[in-house]
């Protein structure tokens, strides 16, 4: 099980804050990529295209990389 926070416009289009998925840890986040667009269709697919994924202390954009118990889900942010 993976635990997957949304942040800021992400957690608008998915409707949530935060929710699991039943996927074997040590997967590639294309593949958890692909599990929240199942779950939450193209309300959410404009955002991940921009998304950064926070797996631990490590930001990442590279799909191919892979999570352990929880990714944090991080569109861009503006203000100061």
């Amino acid at each position: 099980m993976v635990e997957v926070r949304y942040f800021a416009g992400a957690a608008d289009a998915s409707g949530c804050a935060k929710e699991t998925f039943d996927l074997p840890e040590g997967s590639e986040l294309a593949v958890l990529k692909d599990a929240v667009l199942a779950r939450h269709g193209d309300a959410l697919a404009d955002v991940l295209r921009v998304s950064a994924y926070l797996i631990g202390d490590e930001l990442t954009r590279d799909l191919s990389e892979t999570f352990g118990d929880r990714v944090d889900i991080l569109p861009p942010f503006a203000g100061g």
